[in-house]
């Protein structure tokens, strides 16, 4: 097949997989993994003509790239709320995890020692790829879900280091534990030196405006690739550490152009996510499946119920955490691409050198991963919730600025059981609202504060509020990929600003709410003048078009704030962003009192 046509079938089969896995809210990685065994040993249609080393060096370039980009999300100020139990994570559980490992690998999958230990230290990892959209869907709490984080970043290079240093302990001829103890402080060195000086050079640099603004982003990707490559010059796969200590530091230097590059870098890890995990099971035969055993399913069953909990058991004692913490910890640890890429480079290795049962090595991770990412995924939704560390639901709506008509909103709204969080940076105007008994935030919503403790898991609409229209858009652009851009709305500017060409365009603000031109101002005015909020059900014999026929012009004498559906589920109303409610929801409504 010609390379083009190959690529584009791997592109399209990769996109789709995750488009596939978005609309029926599974793990993406599972349905790539499915897609990668269909095109590969099931059908033989994607048969990638590339020397294994070199497939193998293609592979490393792409992980590294999805690795720079989950450091450059780690964030040190999360790491000062939960690094007491980061720090035993990704010490002491790396340590315990590979030996368990190894022991399970040599006890329950009856592999012989050198290749029980290396696969020990594959799985050490724990898969951001797979953790980060699994967090997203099960709404943690922001302290819980820093811990998973935090844990699936770093431990990955520290598990590939390790996997690397048995490796060559076991294939490479003179080689001692001195020389392994050599190879981890040198690729330590190099990654403090590349990694950690390397990413402050560069952010240094984008400073004070050595690169245009254009060139930023794959000028950066280059950098972090050249890191990564000379990395292992020095020590063999010591560029994984490099490139996650470089995003870590370039992700906590506050650069302006920070938003920017990191939207270029998850953009293009969404593509080599789908590239890779469909190219990787193409590497595998029908041959290879067939080593899947009765021992096989042992062992994954043992890393899930007995090596990962006495890992966490065992890491967490004595540590400040809460167990509720530890007991979630202690059942998820999804695998990802870095152990299936870690797994095709070592497996063929180890068989090269004489160990023919490394065969096994790469199937069964992959079966480790697939039963790992369906479990997990599945469960950690239910189990947090169980445990106090997750919202119930997402149904609710985040209010930006505090008045007595977005008070009576949330007053109205929490009368219906619909969640309502109201910020502001003014302790005086937040007071009433305390007292009434509404959640609040104090602070600038914007604000790194805000970012480590506003709780808005159970929040599913945004809406700005304040008499500051440039201020509300700021909001709407900042926190519109947070909720969904569909998702986030501001009042509108007032009538004299309101002229299409003088006014902001919707790619630079939110959507307005309501019947526009409904500001601020008119609403405080319409207050004053005795409207009030109200409700009423759409029944068979009551509909939409009864409702305007009796309250009027909508916008002039009455306002559609939102509605309830037979559900329960919350929306906010925009004329721009339209829905037509059905009977039995309940429409909330500003209007003169009747």
């Amino acid at each position: 097949m010609h390379i083009a046509t190959l690529l584009l079938i791997i592109l399209a089969a990769g996109l789709a997989s995750q488009w596939i896995a978005w609309q029926i809210r599974l793990p993406a990685i599972v349905i790539l993994i499915a897609s990668g065994l269909v095109l590969g040993p099931v059908s033989g249609v994607v048969d990638i003509a590339i020397a294994p080393e070199e497939l193998t060096e293609l592979i490393g370039l792409g992980v590294a790239i999805i690795l720079f980009e989950g450091g450059m999300d780690l964030k040190l100020g999360e790491f000062r709320r939960v690094g007491h139990g980061i720090t035993r994570l990704t010490t002491l559980g790396p340590l315990l995890a590979w030996l368990l490992g190894a022991l399970a690998g040599h006890y329950v999958a009856g592999l012989t020692w050198p290749v029980a230990i290396v696969l020990g230290a594959i799985l050490v990892v724990t898969g951001p790829t797979v953790i980060l959209p699994l967090l997203r869907q099960a709404r943690l709490n922001k302290d819980s879900a820093s811990l998973l984080k935090w844990e699936g970043i770093v431990i990955d290079p520290v598990g590939v280091l390790l996997a690397v240093l048995a490796f060559q302990y076991f294939t490479l001829h003179g080689e001692d534990w001195s020389d392994v103890f050599l190879g981890l402080g040198k690729a330590i060195l190099i990654a403090a030196l590349l990694g950690g000086l390397g990413g402050w050079l560069t952010g240094w640099l984008y400073r004070r405006g050595a690169v245009p603004a254009h060139l930023k982003p794959p000028m950066l990707m280059v950098l972090v690739l050249a890191a990564y490559w000379a990395s292992n010059l020095v020590q063999h796969e010591a560029g994984l550490l490099t490139v996650t200590v470089m995003g870590v530091v370039i992700g906590n230097m506050q650069l302006v152009e920070r938003e920017p590059l990191r939207h270029f870098k998850e953009n293009l890890t969404v593509v080599l996510l789908s590239v890779l995990f469909i190219v990787i099971p193409t590497q595998l035969d029908v041959s290879h499946l067939q080593l899947i055993g009765l021992s096989s399913m042992l062992f994954v069953l043992t890393i899930l119920v007995v090596v990962r909990p006495l890992t966490i058991l065992l890491a967490t004692i004595g540590a400040p955490m809460r167990w509720q913490d530890k007991a979630l910890m202690a059942w998820i640890a999804p695998r990802g691409i870095v152990a299936a890429a870690t797994a095709s480079i070592f497996g063929p290795g180890l068989v090269a050198a004489g160990y023919e049962e490394a065969q096994i090595l790469m199937p069964l991770v992959f079966l480790v991963i697939l039963v790992t990412v369906i479990v997990h995924g599945i469960t950690l939704g239910p189990l947090a919730r169980k445990l106090g560390l997750a919202a119930e639901e997402e149904n609710g709506l985040l209010i930006v600025g505090a008045n007595d008509w977005t008070r009576a909103l949330a007053n109205e709204l929490r009368d219906h059981k619909i969640d309502v969080l109201i910020a502001d940076g003014s302790w005086y105007r937040l007071k009433p609202i305390r007292m009434d008994g509404t959640r609040t935030y104090y602070g600038e919503v914007l604000s790194e504060h805000a970012e480590h403790e506003l709780e808005d898991e159970d929040l599913s609409y945004l809406l700005c509020a304040t008499d500051n229209d440039y201020y509300n858009a700021l909001v709407c652009k900042a926190m519109g990929g947070e909720f969904g851009h569909h998702r986030t709305f501001q009042l509108a500017p007032p009538k004299e600003s309101s002229d299409e060409q003088r006014r902001l365009t919707l790619q630079q603000r939110g959507y307005f709410a309501f019947e526009p031109p409904i500001d601020a101002y008119s609403l405080h005015d319409r207050m004053n003048e005795g409207w009030v909020f109200q409700t009423t059900r759409l029944r068979e014999k009551f509909t939409m078009e009864q409702l305007e026929e009796k309250l009027g012009e909508p916008g002039e004498d009455w306002l559609l704030i939102g509605s309830v559906s037979p559900d329960g589920k919350f929306r906010l109303y925009s004329s721009e962003h339209p829905f037509r409610p059905d009977s039995d929801w309940l429409l909330l409504y500003f209007a003169p009192e009747r």
